[in-house]
């Protein structure tokens, strides 16, 4: 029984450490590959082949999978479209890219108490909306609001999902439209901040959203706790929060280094 035990925690001990080993290949290879052939496709794909468990089901549980990847799914995406638009040239914003993404995977994704699906959702609304404003720079706007949509639906499901007992359906859309409105609003004129040579460039937009998502978030979240009941307490300090650091961005630091 006891050599048993023995192999038995061996093993684990060796499913861990390949567990670790393949997210640090992930993590550092898509965005190696991406600085490397200056394209975004592999390593996109390299994300795509981190989830084969979506499809390693029946047809009628994908779209479902689908649903329930779609946070981890767009911060792969988005890590590997920031290490493609940050050029050919190796530069510190992709080591920290690199950085970032396997603490992602190692650290941050696997987590599913309080208070890490919430930071999980702020985490792709971030990084998902900094790539989506810098990648659709030069197309229609529609483009970046509906991407806007699709990462306020998965990153509010994603939450919801883990943190609430009822139906949330609703709640999910109307997330993805504030979104949507909020990259609308913005669309015509967004201020970028830039550090130097590092290749870091964070849009003010991001910033605002991740904060409004926040608030939104914790707001939501108390009301479908108590069963549509307002607890301004829980509400409100979130809220005030959110907006007074908004103003504080909107008013103190609106002037850019360049304008989209």
């Amino acid at each position: 029984m006891a050599d048993y035990s023995i192999i038995r925690k061996s093993r684990n001990t060796l499913s861990s450490f390949l567990h670790v080993l393949m997210n640090i290949l992930l993590g550092v290879g898509s965005i190696s590959v991406t600085l490397i052939s200056g394209s975004w496709i592999l390593g996109i794909i390299l994300v795509l082949i981190s989830k084969w468990r979506i499809f390693a089901v029946r047809p009628r549980y994908w779209l479902l999978n689908l649903k329930s990847s779609l946070v981890d799914l767009i911060v792969g995406a988005s890590f590997v479209v920031l290490a493609y638009l940050s050029g050919t040239e190796i530069l510190p914003i992709h080591i920290l890219l690199a950085a970032l993404y396997t603490i992602w995977l190692i650290f941050i994704k696997p987590k599913t108490k309080n208070p890490y699906p919430l930071i999980q959702s702020l985490f792709a609304t971030f990084l998902g909306s900094t790539a989506a404003l810098i990648a659709t720079t030069s197309v229609d706007s529609i483009v970046f609001v509906l991407i806007e949509f699709l990462i306020g639906y998965g990153a509010s499901r994603h939450l919801f999902a883990q943190t609430s007992e009822g139906s949330f359906t609703l709640v999910t859309f109307a997330c993805g439209l504030l979104y949507a409105e909020l990259a609308w609003l913005c669309s015509t004129w967004s201020i970028i901040y830039s550090f130097g040579s590092t290749g870091i460039i964070v849009p003010q937009f991001s910033i605002i959203l991740t904060l409004s998502a926040f608030a939104f978030a914790k707001a939501a979240t108390s009301v479908l706790r108590h069963d549509g009941e307002v607890r301004y307490k829980e509400v409100l300090p979130p809220t005030a929060f959110s907006l007074i650091l908004i103003a504080v961005i909107v008013f103190a630091f609106s002037n850019p280094i360049f304008n989209v």
